[in-house]
């Protein structure tokens, strides 16, 4: 299958979010950008954007109704992150039985028309570039941050120094148990003093 990469690509992008989202604690939640300031979406806002948002995507542009609410009963970090797993989950099987005709043919794009997998690729980027976001609010707060795509200055600094990627967890059913328990992610090494920016200050 021509497009089988999109595919896997969505597959490690769910776990990716997800991943992101366990590193908060439930008091993050209402945290801002910046304290008083609308125009930054809290923690809390991200992850409803990011449920109501693919939602909408994949129905209306793809065509893929998970037939299920877009947001959890019981607003918390926990259940977001059920409702969405299982949510893009559902999303996921769909996707793996589609053939190249589907994927080549156009849909409404707003008010343009593209094709499936241009849809597709704009939907991923829309979610790292919001998950990018989170990220520099977890360093706002003052958190480690586990690998998402590679090494950070927690697992060990610059990826040309060999640093290693850490995940905070290998599987989704990893995630849940952990999470469930409390937290019980990867241990991170740090840089160990080793530069974490080529621009060392």
């Amino acid at each position: 299958m021509r497009y089988d990469f999109l595919v896997g690509t969505y597959a490690t992008e769910r776990m990716k979010v997800v991943s992101v989202w366990s590193e908060f604690r439930d008091e993050d939640l209402p945290v801002r950008p910046r304290s008083g300031d609308p125009r930054g979406r809290s923690v809390h806002e991200q992850m409803v954007h990011q449920c109501v948002s693919e939602n909408l995507w994949f129905i209306s542009m793809l065509g893929i109704d998970v037939n299920a609410p877009p947001l959890p009963e019981t607003e918390t970090r926990l259940d977001f992150m059920k409702r969405y797993a299982e949510d893009s989950g559902t999303r996921l099987v769909s996707l793996r039985a589609k053939d190249d005709v589907w994927w080549e043919s156009e849909t409404k794009f707003f008010d343009v028309r593209r094709s499936r997998a241009w849809v597709m690729v704009r939907r991923i980027a829309h979610t790292a570039h919001h998950r990018g976001q989170q990220m520099a609010m977890l360093r706002t707060l003052g958190r480690t941050l586990h690998s998402n795509y590679g090494p950070t200055a927690d697992t060990g600094g610059l990826m040309q120094n060999h640093a290693p990627t850490i995940y905070g967890y290998s599987s989704m059913s990893e995630l849940f148990e952990g999470e469930a328990a409390g937290g019980a992610k990867a241990l991170l090494p740090g840089a160990a003093g080793k530069a974490v920016t080529e621009r060392p200050g």
